[in-house]
């Protein structure tokens, strides 16, 4: 049940202002946290999430505002001084010691002492009472590296408990846990709940969030967009503060998503039960010639996890799929670029650009892959292509010989489509190449990906920006919780009507 707000917040975090190099990481926020309530923290890639928790559990200082912890101010100097506040974090990636015991990681620093040193027995007893009490029976004395993820938790949660923790930060918990461990999990988020510990919930998962949650605080791009019980929250507005709405100068461009689609010959991608146990659940996808389909969803949803198996990035467990009708095991994106697939990723900066290369550099690497080391580009021929798409996409400054780790976030994006398109791919893949950009640079990348599908590239087009989807995109699929629930065509939707599609939908009667 939600938590008494007639009391005082365990955490009252204030006008929290942190700033990175060039970033306002979050704008003066403010977050509450009661005694005895599961509070969800959403919000998209960049939206501040991490930042906040990060400022809460001493990792991050803030350079303005205040957070008080049980009615005290306090300034965090270090993790250690937010765990002296009683302020415990389980992240996704479990933060304990593999090769050690459970007994001893539950017990860590802890450990019940004699005049001869550690009592190893009495460590493992109290460890293993506080494991009962969260519902598992393990043995103490075995190596943590032998039990899954969920128990790996549970350990995490317990110690937690043994430092007496008042607020427990459960950063995507669920991440790796099926289903049945997640409803184990959840169990026991709620049974601490009940004895008063105030819980920070941070998942991408939009079921997970409501059937856990008591309060829900949004954040997008460093602003706090609201506070709510989660009763009072529909769900298409969750969606709604997570995602924004576009501004003036893109919404001004014409919609290319009506422009009809043969469907009927052969298509240039046809994936058919695509998956990979605990990543993705199977999924069908077909992108024809001048096709830009869009994959659309809340970060999580297995947008990327889904591109990533396409392109061979990530090995699929599942499926069969045809490039132009050939039946292809894709098991590596050199394989996937022989094929012709060209795949952007979303973090341009560990996949993408390479800063310490030139601007000329970066958009010939492409094809040298393709030719493999011993077959060089001929200078010409890669001066032409460079200078070809550096106008074509106008990238500033429109000089090759810069570092492209000096470009602006927009420009090392065109940098990047530069790469792909110079390769001359069948289908290119763009997992949310607006991201991070400012609008001019949006509205190129966009204007440009409309004209090369009218000229028959096929597209898959990933972006957290519904509109940018719906403006883009002949069909539209629908993930959430790493499964389809939709493959619609654009021209059916407006954006609440996908917005409530993607909150709402029972994916069992998806298209």
């Amino acid at each position: 049940m939600p938590a008494d707000t007639h009391v005082p917040p365990v955490v009252d975090m204030t006008g929290i202002t942190i700033r990175f190099p060039g970033v306002l990481a979050l704008d003066g926020v403010d977050f509450r946290l009661y005694p005895g309530e599961v509070h969800s923290l959403m919000g998209e890639n960049g939206a501040g999430k991490s930042t906040l928790i990060k400022a809460l559990t001493g990792v991050y200082p803030i350079d303005a505002g205040e957070i008080v912890v049980t009615g005290t101010a306090r300034v965090f100097g270090s993790t250690a001084d937010a765990q002296d506040a009683g302020i415990s974090t389980v992240y996704q990636e479990v933060n304990l010691c593999a090769n050690l015991s459970v007994g001893e990681n539950v017990m860590l620093g802890h450990e019940p002492r004699t005049g001869r040193g550690i009592d190893w027995k009495a460590s493992h007893r109290q460890a293993a009472s506080h494991l009962e009490s969260l519902g598992l029976d393990v043995d103490t004395r075995s190596i943590l590296s032998t039990h899954s993820i969920a128990v790996q938790q549970l350990v995490a949660i317990a110690r937690a408990m043994v430092l007496d923790a008042k607020v427990l930060v459960l950063d995507e918990p669920t991440s790796s846990l099926d289903r049945d461990e997640v409803e184990n999990l959840f169990s026991v988020i709620r049974d601490l709940r009940d004895k008063g510990v105030a819980i920070l919930f941070v998942s991408h998962f939009l079921d997970q969030v409501y059937e856990i949650s008591d309060r829900i605080t949004v954040l997008r791009n460093g602003r706090l967009m609201g506070e709510h019980l989660a009763t009072d929250l529909p769900r298409g507005a969750l969606v709604t503060q997570m995602i924004g709405r576009e501004l003036d100068e893109l919404t001004a461009l014409s919609s290319v998503a009506d422009r009809a689609i043969d469907r009927t010959g052969t298509p240039v991608l046809r994936a058919s039960g695509v998956g990979r146990r605990g990543v993705l659940e199977p999924v069908d996808v077909e992108a024809f010639e001048g096709e830009v389909v869009g994959i659309a969803g809340l970060l999580g949803s297995g947008r990327t996890e889904l591109v990533r198996l396409l392109y061979g990035a990530d090995r699929a467990e599942s499926g069969e799929i045809e490039i132009r009708g050939v039946p292809t095991r894709m098991t590596s994106p050199r394989l996937a670029m022989e094929r012709g697939i060209a795949f952007s990723s979303e973090n341009r900066r560990a996949e993408g650009i390479i800063a310490d290369l030139t601007v000329a550099e970066n958009i010939t690497l492409g094809i040298q892959a393709r030719r493999g080391s011993m077959r060089r580009i001929p200078r010409a021929e890669a001066e032409s292509i460079v200078v070809d798409y550096i106008e074509a996409l106008g990238v500033r400054p429109a000089d090759p010989t810069m570092l492209a780790g000096n470009l602006s976030g927009g420009n090392q994006q065109k940098v990047l489509l530069a790469r792909w398109l110079a390769t001359a791919p069948a289908l290119l893949v763009l997992d949310e190449p607006t991201r991070g950009i400012d609008v001019g640079a949006k509205a190129d990348i966009q204007r440009k990906v409309a004209e090369l599908s009218a000229q028959g590239l096929s597209v898959i087009f990933i972006s957290s920006e519904l509109e940018e989807v719906l403006r883009l995109a002949q069909r539209v699929i629908v993930m959430r919780d790493r499964r389809k629930i939709g493959d619609l065509a654009s021209r059916d939707l407006d954006l609440d009507g996908l917005i409530d599609y993607i909150a709402n939908k029972n994916e069992d009667s998806a298209a």
